[in-house]
């Protein structure tokens, strides 16, 4: 028997180097600029080839690692230190943002050449977006031309959907704003928005990421008000802007009002209180008895719990309108408030369709409290009314509106005798 212990066979062979993919490549953004740097001094002023050039350094270079590096060079022709200088110790080229001439045809163009380069790599967009953000920043460390030309750019993309508005919260930054810096910017990249798009495009733009209440943010907290920003704004040429911020201000004040209103009527505050304090605001947010007695109707139907059932919850409004009756009589002094009022009665009971039998009712009782006048009634019978349920209110109110014709015909003859 052999005792010597069987050796193992053992597997011989090459041994494969790792992929190179697998390696860890080193970060090193020197490399990558000079690449850039060289093709964009080869391609010279030429837009159309820089955004050739772009297009095709793309499938060479990696502009998912280096996009931050790409987006100075081709903004400020070099890498960019904190705060906004430029890197001294590499390379830097003439064919960016900051060289170009200050004018919005220029603009334009250099505009396409990022729109061309970000729907070509779309991975890009985040990393733009967060560059943008970051010049921003930097502003107090640009001249007032590269600063010009940087707002009128960022206009323009915004403008086109390249730029999300949410990049304006980069101007709140307090230094900025304390030097004044934040709102010279926005007038330069408002204009060159403007000049793109309307306002209502600018505003939808702007209320889709919450940036249509902060633009008052763009001054020291000393300066910030309503008719400051409006002065500022309307002396460089931008009123549309202006009036859309006062607007929005005024939308602001309105909603507390309401809020507030509300809370007053919950906790049970005397009427002659509310109705204090309503007259004061109203001359304080300037606010006129048209848009007030909208807001008080509004919050006399919202302090309530309202009875599901349709049967019940007439009685239910007339109890508690009864109530505040006091409330709606002071703030529908002039026609056009009753008439308001009327509509969005109207309106209410439509929306909330167990208040569809109510409407009549709620109507009569305001007229004999001294609400609503029977002119009024009688215009929104014959040519006032909405079309919100139109048939329906207007079949409610045939016989009341009969009788207040009936009653006004034997006031009139009765006037006659006496004459």
């Amino acid at each position: 028997m052999n005792n010597q212990r069987q050796q193992k066979p053992t597997l011989t062979g090459q041994r494969f180097k790792t992929r190179k993919r697998d390696e860890k490549e080193r970060f090193d953004p020197s490399q990558f600029q000079e690449s850039i740097v060289q093709g964009l001094n080869e391609t010279g002023t030429d837009l159309e080839a820089v955004a050739k050039f772009l297009d095709a350094s793309g499938a060479k270079l990696n502009y998912r690692r280096y996009a931050e590096s790409l987006f100075d060079i081709l903004v400020a022709g070099g890498m960019l230190a904190p705060g906004g200088t430029l890197s001294d110790d590499m390379t830097c080229t003439d064919v960016c943002l900051f060289k170009a001439q200050e004018d919005m045809e220029t603009m334009q163009a250099y505009a396409q050449v990022f729109n061309k380069l970000i729907r070509r790599y779309k991975y890009l967009e985040k990393g733009f977006e967060e560059e943008i953000k970051k010049l921003l920043l930097f502003l107090k460390g640009f001249t007032e031309s590269e600063r010009n030309k940087l707002a009128m750019l960022t206009g323009i993309l915004l403008a086109n959907g390249n730029l999300s508005a949410s990049i304006l919260s980069s101007l709140f930054n307090e230094n900025l704003v304390k030097e004044g810096v934040s709102a010279c910017f926005a007038v330069k990249l408002f204009k060159s928005w403007l000049s793109e798009k309307d306002i209502n495009s600018v505003a939808a733009s702007l209320r889709k990421v919450g940036m249509d209440n902060r633009l008052m943010e763009l001054f020291p907290a000393n300066k910030r008000s309503c008719e400051h920003f409006s002065k500022y704004f309307t002396d460089a040429g931008l009123k549309e802007l202006s009036d859309f911020v006062r607007n929005q201000q005024s939308i602001g004040a309105r909603k507390e009002l309401q809020k507030e209103l509300e809370e007053q009527m919950s906790r049970g505050d005397p009427l002659k209180d509310i109705i204090v304090y309503t007259q004061e605001e109203i001359k304080r947010n300037n606010i006129s008895e048209q848009m007030m007695i909208g807001l008080i109707w509004s919050s006399v139907m919202s302090a309530v719990e309202w009875n599901k059932k349709e049967e019940l919850v007439t009685e239910q409004a007339i109890k508690h309108l009864k109530q505040y009756s006091l409330l709606l009589k002071a703030f529908t002094s002039q026609g056009h408030s009753e008439l308001t009022l009327l509509l969005k009665i109207q309106e209410y009971c439509y929306d909330n369709i167990h208040f569809m039998k109510a409407f009549q009712k709620i109507v009569v009782l305001l007229y004999k409290a001294d609400v609503l006048s029977e002119e009024v009634i009688l215009k929104w019978y014959n040519d006032a009314h909405l079309a919100k349920g139109k048939s329906v209110f207007l079949q409610q109110m045939k016989k009341f509106v009969e009788w207040l014709k009936n009653a006004e015909e034997e006031s009139e003859s009765e006037e006659e005798e006496a004459d």
